[in-house]
């Protein structure tokens, strides 16, 4: 099967080609769940957010506004959603506090990860969606609706935090 552009299978679904749809959420299911989970930190919530993200992409692809990218309009969906579900829940219990199964506990990935949960949580999104989903500095300050200069202050300073945790450890 030949590979079509984001903008491509978009077309194709608007004309009816329903297999267009399911290339589409096959090629952001893991980057989006991934993003998700980072901003919720539980498993089946963030399974949740993510199937209600490729709900509303589906409802609202008719309106996707050509001249942007896909995969930043996608992104702010999920950012929005994530936003939506943390202001829902407010509070957080022990027990939502997950320790990825697959994940032995004194991982070089694992403990990383437990670094990274220590800095802010606008830290860990530029850092999540610079480093994990490749996105520009330009992407990230329009899918967080902030100026290029914040988003890149921000991730030197999320860099300087990290590089503080990693020498104390």
């Amino acid at each position: 099967m030949a590979i079509y552009s984001d903008e491509q299978l978009i077309e194709k679904f608007l004309k009816g080609d329903e297999k267009s749809l399911e290339v589409l959420i096959k090629r952001y299911l893991k980057p989006i769940y991934s993003f998700v989970y980072r901003n919720v930190g539980n498993i089946q919530s963030a399974e949740d957010i993510t199937q209600e993200i490729f709900i509303r992409m589906w409802r609202n692809i008719k309106r996707f506004d050509h001249k942007k990218k896909f995969k930043t309009w996608l992104f702010v969906i999920a950012k929005n959603a994530s936003i939506d579900f943390l202001r829902k829940k407010k509070t957080i219990s022990f027990s939502d506090i997950e320790i990825p199964v697959a994940s032995p506990v004194l991982s070089d990935e694992f403990s990383l990860n437990c670094i990274i949960k220590k800095l802010p949580p606008e830290y860990r999104k530029i850092l999540s969606l610079h480093y994990k989903n490749l996105f520009t500095f330009w992407e990230i300050a329009e899918i967080l609706n902030e100026s290029v200069n914040t988003i890149k202050s921000r991730h030197l300073r999320a860099l300087s935090q990290l590089k503080k945790f990693l020498s104390k450890s």
